[in-house]
């Protein structure tokens, strides 16, 4: 006897790729998300194991007169070659979205965090270190917003793609725009 075969219908492999779709629908903006909130925090580890060298730095030597730096990290910056090898191993240059990460030392740290005038001008032993972030420009929340006054107001809630955008700074080591943490969740 010959055996009949049987495929499958028209219907059910609509059924099957329809569900398929419907996942895909459903996973791939979450997927995009968690990659693009795994950049970021690995931008706020590199800014602040920069920024713990920085300190370490200052600790040692008083001020940054030796190690200016105003804008994008080089390799060969006096900044780089101040911290690099001694207090800490590598120095990060390019942050996850592959644009270098904005460091100021001393009183180029205005240049960065401008509303940083009047009683918390820079000092000669300040030192600032940024990431513009997903769109590679500065904003839509720079770290220009935050003022001694309102430390709060460059923290910012990540609850969309475009949040993402946002700038990542810190000042002293202390961070003046970057993410709210989820405290209770």
């Amino acid at each position: 006897m010959i055996k009949k075969m049987r495929g499958f219908t028209l219907i059910e492999l609509l059924i099957v790729v329809a569900i398929i779709g419907i996942l895909a629908a459903l996973l791939i903006p979450n997927a995009l998300e968690a990659i693009q909130k795994a950049k970021q925090k690995s931008a706020m580890k590199a800014i602040m194991t920069v920024s713990t060298a920085a300190v370490d730095y200052i600790t040692d030597h008083g001020d940054f007169s030796l190690a200016a730096q105003t804008g994008p990290l080089t390799l060969g910056s006096p900044f780089m070659l101040a911290i690099g090898g001694f207090y800490i191993k590598i120095v990060p240059i390019n942050d996850p979205w592959n644009l270098p990460y904005k460091a100021f030392t001393g009183l180029a740290v205005a240049s960065l965090v401008t509303s940083a005038t009047g009683v918390n001008a820079p000092a000669l032993d300040d030192f600032a270190m940024g990431s513009w972030g997903r769109d590679k420009l500065a904003g839509p929340f720079p770290a220009s917003v935050y003022t001694p006054a309102a430390p709060e107001a460059g923290m910012y809630t990540v609850s969309k793609m475009s949040d993402f955008n946002n700038d990542l700074a810190a000042w002293n080591g202390s961070w003046i725009c970057a993410p709210r943490t989820n405290v209770g969740t």
